[in-house]
């Protein structure tokens, strides 16, 4: 009666012991997988992004481009990717928290929201009241070093961004499978 029963743990759950097969990932199961990973990269929710991909699939039909190319000139040519892209800060979340906060500036005039569609002539700038700010502090010395995207002029020196063209898949670093994008949302 005094006895203590112990438990012992193991790594793998009660019951009978089967091998579990590892299950093959569907076509469609691809393609959501790379959907997911393009929304979540650019940081934009799923009805934003669907309006993307819907629009640069109507645009094939029009012009000579295909659908990836329409699509990265959408993702690419946002406020908070061409911060990103041009150096201004070091990550797509920081990007969009500081767009949002209201640190910069297109063509002289303050934007606050990430998603504006930026063209060819644009210039973004960080406004003067924000140059002093912890998270510019360090910027000349990395803008030195820093070699932005082809289509983007870097002014280093007055911290401003010029849209000199637009980005094309060579030029971009894809976070997955455009394609099976457009195939996802093709169904």
């Amino acid at each position: 009666m005094g006895q203590k029963c112990s438990m012992i743990r193991r790594p793998y759950p009660s019951g009978t012991k089967k091998k579990r097969r590892k299950s093959q990932v569907s076509e469609y199961g691809k393609q959501l997988q790379e959907k997911q990973r393009v929304k979540f990269s650019y940081g934009i929710r799923e009805k934003q992004f669907k309006k993307y991909v819907k629009d640069s699939l109507k645009k094939i039909s029009k012009e000579g481009k295909g659908f990836v190319d329409f699509l990265i000139e959408k993702l690419e040519s946002r406020l908070d990717s061409v911060v990103f892209r041009a150096g201004l800060v070091n990550s797509r979340s920081k990007a969009r928290f500081l767009v949002s906060h209201g640190h910069f500036l297109v063509n002289k005039k303050r934007v606050n929201f990430p998603s504006f569609q930026l063209k060819t002539g644009d210039v973004v700038s960080i406004s003067e009241k924000s140059k002093n700010k912890t998270p510019f502090k360090d910027l000349s010395t990395i803008l030195k070093k820093y070699q932005p995207s082809p289509w983007l002029e870097l002014d280093p020196k007055n911290f401003e961004v010029k849209i000199i063209g637009t980005p094309s898949k060579e030029e971009v670093s894809l976070p997955g499978d455009l394609q099976k994008v457009g195939e996802f949302y093709s169904r």
